[in-house]
């Protein structure tokens, strides 16, 4: 079947992949842009298992002050050259990631940096809240382990909705751009800082204050 620029704008604007991988996933799917949109998402993952192994040690810190100063990121993200480093889509990439850092504060980069105990954890309380809830036994373990894929997607960053993009997580939007650039991407490491984090707020008492001054 023909496919229409349309059509292939339409998944373009929508998975970045490039022109022919969006022609040729449309012509794959008969033009179905949802499944197209699945195809090339898969094809993404592929690209990225294929290139799992290989070295990443360059790359950019990027900065991110939100909010006059409230909050501020570090982020570290890597790729395979100097080459790609410089690439302006690479950058812009780092840069919407430090953003929505900033926005979303995950806690993990990714679902195997959460501790196994701390899931566990989550395991029984949220067994034990299905149960509570009235939830027939042999229905709960399954209701679990979807909450579970809630959590991860609560709090770690590559399985969170993209901050520019709710239909995307960010691990489609990384695995994407590995599919268009040809190199192995990582997000190494970042750090979030608030201001007055973990500090002690100070608790204003406006009645006291106005009766001190009229003494």
């Amino acid at each position: 079947m023909g496919i229409s620029l349309e059509l292939i704008k339409e998944l373009r604007e929508r998975t970045s992949a490039g022109i022919n991988d969006c022609k040729k996933a449309l012509a794959e799917t008969n033009g179905d842009i949802d499944k197209a949109a699945d195809f090339l998402r898969e094809k993404g993952l592929a690209a990225a298992a294929k290139k799992a192994g290989r070295i990443a040690s360059e790359g950019i810190v990027e900065s991110y002050i939100h909010a006059g100063g409230r909050i501020g990121v570090l982020l570290e993200v890597n790729c395979e050259t100097d080459f790609v480093a410089k690439n302006e889509v690479f950058r812009n990439f780092v840069k919407d990631v430090a953003m929505h850092i900033a926005a979303v504060n995950p806690q993990y980069i990714s679902k195997e940096d959460v501790p196994a105990e701390d899931i566990e954890k989550e395991r029984a309380v949220l067994r034990a809240q299905a149960l509570n809830e009235g939830k027939p036994e042999k229905i709960v373990d399954k209701m679990v382990e979807g909450r579970i894929s809630k959590f991860y997607e609560n709090y770690c960053l590559l399985e969170q909705p993209f901050v520019k993009d709710n239909d995307k997580k960010v691990i489609d939007v990384l695995n994407g751009l590995v599919a268009t650039i040809g190199e192995k991407i990582t997000v190494r490491r970042f750090v979030r800082y608030e201001k007055g984090e973990g500090l002690a707020k100070k608790e204003e008492n406006f009645a006291e204050e106005v009766q001190k001054q009229l003494q």
